[in-house]
């Protein structure tokens, strides 16, 4: 199929070539003669081909005599032919209930014919088995192979561009973040394993064709039992899914999340090939397209959460049970490793109890759920009549995202950067300056003189500030870097500058009526000189001794 006749291609409407995304204009944009597509528009002529394409599927299905069987277990409802015997359902073996199935309404326009027979996608299950012999679930299934079911599953398959807010968790502002998803596959079957279908992608869809009801000879095909609004949660969860990796590569953070929106998308309703298995607590699919197997565990897998502040404790404990170690092995008495001991570990409570106050799971916590085995990334194309590994791997198709800012009230594509090795450095001499700045201040008091330099005099600040300044840079020096980010602005050419947004006048000026009522308004004031004093007479006993 050439690139031309792809069902998910947007033409161009000049020249009628396919037209690719531009993140930063927001169109699509014609590779042949440069003319934009809007987005709309693009959405306008997906609708087109689906009402067409509907039309011939009304036509077509009065040449073949279809029934819908339903499920008197789990609700399944399932498109099968006329002359199909009557058999037990494929997802959770209970009995069909048999109807007559009057139109095809609920049919998708398009899908991925089957490439796998079930002899193969039965070879590939086993493969799976003989690799993983030891486990429980390979010897279920190498005795229930049998009941390995070939079925299309419907699917939403979803292109365009998606609008994300991203931000780190503890922090507070969000940045816009743009990006464009080609091809995603979402289930629309609310009842089934999402993840073990998930397990078993992706799907190659450049060979999806228009929906035939000859390809429904010899195969079921499950309607969709999942509403709109649950569906669009389900997308734009997975969208959110997709692009956070390359969103917490370029915010520099894991701690980092974001929330789709997919309005804008263009959404196809699609019938996917599987082969699915289920027996009881056994679930099995294999890609009737790559021959990918995908199994879920038997056993359900427990995960505990603690509370933030007995995470702290724990940290502490361990870390004072290591000091303590440490400082008997060097030689020193029970008395002193204790007493050391004790003033680290208040060190260390203060310093993980703000580490971890930000946490996602603040309460202790159980989940469970199951792990999902699958035969790995190497995927099967049919040629020349015969399953052969593919040269490449398949892949999920996401675009770079791009992050805006309001620069001079316009939204401006932007390269932003956090935690940079240059920050990082300022934030680490900063803390050393202000840890060390009694002493800094007594040198040029008494003219750089070391010897003369008193360390006891700045006793005090350092009791207080060693414990207190780590927390400060972990608790909001941190949150800092992604609160006021380097900007740098793209240009057509692909350079960048970086861009100082100018201070507010009427800013600086709040700041410094703020400064002076602190100073020179009472009662306040008269606490705030008194600290002002006794600093620098750290600062005097320092320089020059008692």
């Amino acid at each position: 199929m050439t690139a031309e006749k792809k069902i998910t291609d947007i033409h161009c409407l000049s020249c009628g070539a396919p037209a690719g995304f531009d993140i930063v204009q927001q169109k699509y944009v014609c590779r042949y003669c440069g003319s934009g597509v809007g987005i709309d528009e693009a959405i306008s002529q997906k609708q087109g081909f689906r009402k067409i394409q509907r039309w011939k599927m009304k036509e077509s299905v009065k040449n073949y005599r279809l029934f819908h069987a339903e499920c008197s277990g789990c609700g399944a409802d399932i498109v099968m032919a006329e002359n199909e015997a009557l058999a037990d359902c494929p997802f959770c073996s209970r009995a069909l209930v048999r109807s007559e199935y009057l139109n095809a309404d609920n049919m998708p326009e398009s899908l991925i014919p089957f490439a796998l027979t079930q002899e193969e996608a039965k070879e590939r299950m086993l493969a799976w088995c003989s690799d993983n012999s030891s486990r429980e679930e390979s010897k279920l299934l190498k005795k229930n192979i049998k009941d390995l079911q070939g079925i299309y599953l419907p699917y939403e398959l979803v292109q365009g561009p998606v609008h994300m807010k991203a931000g780190r968790m503890d922090s507070f502002r969000t940045y816009r973040c743009e990006g464009y998803i080609e091809n995603e596959l979402i289930s629309r079957s609310a009842r089934l394993d999402n993840q073990l279908l998930d397990g078993m992608e992706p799907f190659d869809t450049d060979v999806l064709k228009e929906f035939d009801f000859a390809y429904a000879a010899g195969q079921r095909i499950r309607i969709a039992d999942m509403t709109e609004d649950s569906l669009k949660k389900r997308i734009e969860e997975e969208l959110s899914v997709s692009y956070l990796p390359q969103v917490r590569k370029v915010m520099q953070t894991e701690a980092a999340e974001i929330t789709a929106d997919a309005k804008d998308v263009i959404r196809l309703p699609v019938l996917l090939p599987v082969y699915y298995l289920a027996k009881n607590d056994l679930m099995a699919a294999v890609n009737g397209q790559t021959g990918k197997v995908s199994v879920r565990s038997l056993k359900m897998k427990h995960y505990y959460f603690m509370p933030w502040w007995l995470k702290a404790i724990i940290g502490t404990l361990l870390l004072s049970l290591a000091v303590f170690g440490g400082l008997q092995l060097f030689g020193m008495t029970m008395q002193e490793s204790m007493l050391l001991t004790g003033v680290i570990g208040l060190f260390f409570i203060i310093v993980l109890i703000c580490l971890y106050s930000d946490t996602v799971h603040n309460s202790f916590a159980v989940e469970s759920g199951r792990e999902i085995f699958t035969s790995g990334e190497k995927t099967f194309v049919r040629e020349r009549g015969r399953l052969v590994l593919r040269d490449e791997l398949l892949e999920r198709k996401t675009m770079k995202p791009v992050f805006f800012e309001m620069i001079d009230g316009k939204a401006v594509p932007v390269e932003l950067k956090f935690a940079t090795v240059p920050r990082a450095i300022q934030t680490a001499l900063l803390a050393l300056a202000v840890i060390f700045l009694p002493v800094i201040i007594a040198l040029f008091l008494n003219g750089f003189n070391f010897r003369q330099l008193n360390l006891g005099g700045a006793a005090v600040w350092f009791c207080i500030m060693v414990p207190v300044v780590p927390v400060i840079v972990l608790k909001y020096g941190i949150a800092e870097l992604y609160e006021r980010p380097w900007i740098y602005i793209l240009d057509e050419n692909g350079r960048k500058k970086r861009y100082r947004k100018q201070t507010d006048p009427k800013t600086f000026r709040e700041n410094l009526k703020m400064i002076m009522e602190a100073l020179f308004i009472p009662p306040g004031c008269f606490g705030i000189w008194a600290l002002i004093g006794v600093f620098l007479l750290i600062c005097w006993l320092t320089a020059f001794g008692f």
